[in-house]
């Protein structure tokens, strides 16, 4: 196959992309709205994260054989649309997962909460649900993990029912995928029921993705005193985000809790991976991004990352949630080693 004429669009706001394949393919960088139907039409991949909808609509009549998202949902891809009409789908599972837990644990802490002896509900033990729940136990915590598809595949022992989070936890944090019609759908699985559940006036933390949480469930929760505090960073209908969510939230960012620098480069890197394999493309050598450190401590956390800036900067301009979302200043991750190395 010849690769000058595979053609590839890729959303411009993914950073550190741009020089990895440019040199083996014809590459056009878009800004989300752009990425219409007639442009899409003769090109072979699309390089894409949250905001541009991979569907029918999208792709019908394409020659498009490969959606590589550089993000861990797939939410904004119609996967069995796409699959069914022989384009392959693939993501970058774990690749921000790091920068997750940093955003979780320096959150709670931005906010005086000393986390020992507390107890952590971690709804969702995916890539980043279990490094969560790792983080928790180093930091004197008990954890509590919620994950029926992992449950019934893996066996009971460690996890518990939504019932028992609701009952039991001081602090309930989200990171499922988005869905609607599968068996263990996630779509409002924090609704009016189970905040009603609630026993200890817990803290409230979603960072996965909007509609996991009902937007009114969750003002509803802090009105009635079910819910003592929130920390939001996935939105129902972002851009366009619920202001009176946004005025009781104690922290409320532009969905950036996965934004850390080697975050971005492992999700950039692994689409670009993705698409030199489908296209037999040679891709420029980039470093190897895995690391997680083997300890951390809250001093650790809270010296790496503090919330209140990008919470201080979307309360005063909601209207610029996708500005400051597109925007941000990428952080590093806790305790990253090689820090200068890892862009050079």
């Amino acid at each position: 196959m010849e690769s000058r004429g595979i053609k590839i669009i890729v959303e411009k706001n993914i950073p550190f992309f741009k020089g990895l394949l440019d040199d083996v393919a014809e590459i056009e960088y878009l800004a989300p709205g752009d990425i219409t139907a007639e442009a899409v039409k003769d090109i072979d991949a699309i390089v894409t994260r949250t905001r541009t909808r991979c569907d029918k609509n999208l792709l019908d009549g394409s020659r498009c054989s490969l959606i590589a998202s550089a993000t861990i949902g797939l939410d904004h891809v119609d996967v069995d649309w796409c699959e069914k009409n022989g384009i392959e789908v693939k993501n970058a599972p774990g690749c921000n997962a790091p920068a997750v837990a940093q955003y979780v644990f320096a959150s709670l802490l931005s906010l005086g909460i000393d986390l020992t002896g507390k107890c952590l509900g971690v709804i969702g033990a995916g890539n980043v649900g279990k490094i969560v729940a790792g983080w928790g136990r180093q930091l004197g915590m008990r954890v509590l993990v919620n994950d029926p598809p992992r449950a019934l595949a893996e066996g009971y022992g460690e996890f518990v029912s939504l019932e028992t989070i609701a009952a039991e936890a001081d602090v309930i944090t989200f990171h499922t995928p988005y869905t609607k019609n599968s068996p263990f759908a996630t779509h409002h699985l924090l609704d009016s029921r189970f905040v009603d559940s609630l026993q200890r006036k817990p803290v409230v933390i979603n960072s996965a993705r909007g509609g996991v949480t009902d937007t009114q469930a969750l003002i509803n929760g802090v009105a009635s005193g079910k819910i003592s505090r929130l920390i939001i960073d996935c939105w129902e209908c972002e851009p366009e985000i619920s202001r009176q969510l946004l005025d009781i939230a104690d922290i409320a960012t532009p969905h950036i809790a996965g934004y850390s620098l080697q975050g971005k480069l492992r999700a950039s890197y692994t689409a670009a991976r993705v698409v030199a394999g489908k296209f037999n493309l040679k891709m420029k050598p980039v470093p190897e991004m895995q690391y997680l450190p083997d300890k951390v401590t809250a001093q650790d956390i809270k010296e790496s990352y503090d919330p209140v800036k990008d919470t201080v900067a979307l309360k005063n301009s909601p209207e610029k949630f996708e500005s400051l979302r597109n925007n941000y200043q990428l952080r590093t991750e806790v305790l990253f080693p090689d820090y200068n190395k890892t862009v050079n």
